[in-house]
């Protein structure tokens, strides 16, 4: 289910990438900035948790960047840490999920989770922050990307639409 999990996360960044470069970098500059923030907080707090999963150091000292980043420069940069918890979820062992493992906050507090449970989070703190960005995309009469698990699953494997219906129950 992560592999599935973390593949889906991969595909509806790049979605929602694709119609945030539909706007207009003048008129539609304070939406797009408030896009903008809102992808880099949960691409860092990603890069946070790839940091406790990994047993590295991160640079970050507050769960969003300083400066806004451009665009391009955050698709680059979301589209790298996408491929690496697609990497991580398929060389992570069951007996390594289960495993705690204790990090510090950037606002200094203590925790603890499993790897399976920050693993949980970051595709589900994604999920929300991208919805927030497509309520964004909507006010501004943008369609949003199909965000949802079913889209994924038929789009990047089509033969599930040509299954026979099963009689249920």
């Amino acid at each position: 289910m992560l592999r599935t999990l973390y593949g889906y996360q991969a595909w509806a960044n790049n979605e929602l990438f694709d119609r945030l470069a539909l706007l207009d970098p003048q008129t539609q500059a304070a939406e797009l900035h408030t896009a903008l923030r809102l992808v880099s907080h949960h691409h860092v707090v990603a890069e946070i948790f790839a940091a406790h999963l990994s047993g590295a150091r991160h640079h970050h000292t507050s769960d969003n960047t300083p400066e806004t980043p451009t665009l391009e420069a955050l698709r680059a940069s979301v589209s790298a840490t996408d491929g690496w918890y697609q990497q991580y979820v398929l060389d992570v062992t069951d007996g390594q999920l289960d495993e705690a493992v204790t990090f510090t906050f950037t606002d200094g507090d203590k925790g603890t989770m499993t790897r399976h449970e920050m693993l949980q989070h970051v595709a589900l703190h994604s999920a929300i922050h991208r919805g927030e960005v497509s309520r964004i995309l909507v006010q501004l009469s943008i369609t949003p990307p199909w965000d949802t698990l079913a889209v994924y699953l038929h789009r990047t494997q089509p033969a599930r639409r040509e299954q026979e219906l099963q009689p249920t129950g």
